[in-house]
């Protein structure tokens, strides 16, 4: 985890990875709990029997969106950003979902702080983030993650 304090020392971890988050469990729990968060029901993640028996995955697998909403998280393992008063997630510039994640899996980010620019009384972070599951060969996500931090 890198500890920050000030823009110099952040502008010093431009094009270096930040490092990997730890692992988060996507159990078929947390899927259902997402599920009900966002009103997305889609069979393909919340009916195991269903899933096994017509899905090409062979059971239960995340949303998308449920990997993608632990970005703030992940960045949370590797950055720490000491002395700022805001940190608020500005937006993703590009996503893609490689390889589903199946319930029971886990998941941890390697992320790479691409960019810092001086944004209006804030500065802009472009991290590249990418998503791997235990024991998979493809990522699951990659996203560009915008982050602003005010000081």
């Amino acid at each position: 985890m890198h500890e920050v304090t000030g823009l110099d020392a952040l502008r010093g971890l431009v094009g270096t990875e930040l490092g990997r988050s730890r692992w988060f469990e996507i159990g078929q729990d947390r899927i259902a709990t997402f599920a009900d968060a966002t009103d997305d029901h889609q069979w393909i993640h919340i009916d195991p029997e269903r899933a096994a028996r017509e899905s090409p995955f062979g059971g239960t697998v995340a949303h998308g969106f449920l990997t993608l909403s632990l970005l703030p998280s992940m960045l949370a393992d590797v950055l720490v950003m000491v002395d700022a008063k805001l940190v608020v997630n500005y937006g993703l510039n590009k996503v893609r979902f490689p390889a589903p994640v199946p319930a029971g899996s886990r998941v941890r980010a390697a992320i790479v702080l691409a960019a810092l620019e001086d944004e209006h009384g804030s500065s802009q972070l472009t991290l590249d983030v990418t998503v791997e599951r235990e024991g998979g060969t493809k990522p699951v996500c990659v996203a560009e993650f915008l982050v602003r931090r005010y000081a």
